[in-house]
């Protein structure tokens, strides 16, 4: 079995890295809060000119206490994009948002990247999976290849997708519902909420990819 996953550097490097560029920035903004005081037409004048009034050393290590909080955050959102996916010649799984999702070999005729998503095709044409990750494009076709599964370089339905609009004729109303919602959930950077509703409308025999924002569709066979 061959496993494809961040290098260790990343996985464990970013728990340290992110507080320490969080907690460096805030004491940025910490020094350069005097200086923005007088500046009139900086908005948010009221939060630095508090930041100002805090006595030393409470106020550095406040700065610093913020901005470690605020990389620490980030680090937790970071992690929780990151995907392994283990290739073996009788399965395939993916790890990715804190859950799991596996496909026998008889389920997958062929695996290929679209930009940053992996996607997972059936013998009938249907997306099994498109999910987002950072892995390298090599790594992966290596990894599969290997284990003997077919790597195509491009998405051999690409030029059937349309672009998906409110209330598409085309679409039962459960799924332009669930278009809907994602894009709301795309709207306000929800990504994890905006992979599970895709996820959702593949259930229901409909592939779905994204290009600046806009969503497109494709009926599956």
């Amino acid at each position: 079995m061959t496993t494809v996953q961040e290098t260790a550097a990343v996985r464990y490097g970013i728990w340290v890295a992110c507080p320490a560029v969080g907690a460096a920035a805030g004491w940025g903004l910490k020094l350069a809060a005097g200086w923005i005081t007088t500046l009139s037409w900086f908005p948010f004048q009221g939060v630095f000119e508090l930041v100002t009034d805090i006595p030393e050393p409470w106020s550095t290590l406040a700065a610093l206490a913020v901005g470690a909080g605020a990389g620490f955050v980030f680090a937790l959102f970071w992690a929780s994009e990151m995907m392994s996916v283990e290739v073996s010649p009788s399965r395939i799984t993916l790890h990715k948002d804190d859950r799991t999702f596996g496909f026998g070999r008889d389920e997958i005729e062929s695996v290929f990247a679209d930009g940053k998503q992996l996607v997972l095709l059936s013998p009938g044409g249907a997306e099994l999976a498109r999910e987002t990750s950072d892995l390298s494009r090599a790594r992966l076709e290596r990894a599969f290849t290997e284990q003997g599964y077919r790597w195509r370089d491009a998405d051999p339905f690409a030029g059937e997708f349309r672009m998906w609009v409110e209330h598409a004729p085309e679409l039962p109303a459960d799924v332009n519902a669930l278009f809907t919602a994602r894009r709301k959930a795309i709207a306000r950077y929800e990504n994890a909420e905006a992979a599970e509703l895709a996820r959702e409308i593949r259930k229901r025999g409909v592939s779905v990819r994204d290009e600046k924002k806009r969503q497109y569709y494709r009926c599956e066979r």
